[in-house]
């Protein structure tokens, strides 16, 4: 019973990190260097190493499917409008791809790559 407990609770602490990630990631995706897309650079190597970070900390994939939750479900709800009419990830001209768009998708390919990954961990073997 107490480690069914405290699984909880780690993939409720990993699926927070992943909404707070989730923020950040939305918002600073936008940042530009010059022609650079900088902020969309650091937001999914920053997605990528907190969810390899959560696998292999944990050695769990539900701790890190929690936090790739966290993070799309937080990455979808501030990409809307949001009550005031504000937008945080503005829509593309026609034609054109927006780092908005390269961040929305690649956090879902992140969580599958990171998930689907085979454990590193071997069973032992008992003689």
């Amino acid at each position: 019973m107490n480690g069914s407990v405290a699984r909880v609770g780690t993939w409720a602490v990993a699926l927070l990190t992943g909404a707070v990630y989730g923020v950040a990631g939305t918002v600073g995706q936008a940042a530009q260097w010059g022609w650079f897309p900088l902020g969309l650079l650091v937001a999914v190597l920053g997605i990528g190493a907190l969810l390899l970070a959560v696998r292999l900390l944990t050695s769990d994939r539900w701790a890190a499917l929690a936090t790739g939750l966290g993070a799309m479900v937080a990455t979808l709800v501030f990409s809307g409008r949001g009550p005031g009419g504000s937008v945080v990830v503005p829509a593309p001209e026609d034609g054109q791809l927006s780092t908005g768009i390269v961040w929305t998708l690649a956090v879902p390919i992140i969580v599958a790559i990171v998930v689907a990954w085979p454990s590193t961990t071997r069973p032992s073997t008992t003689n």
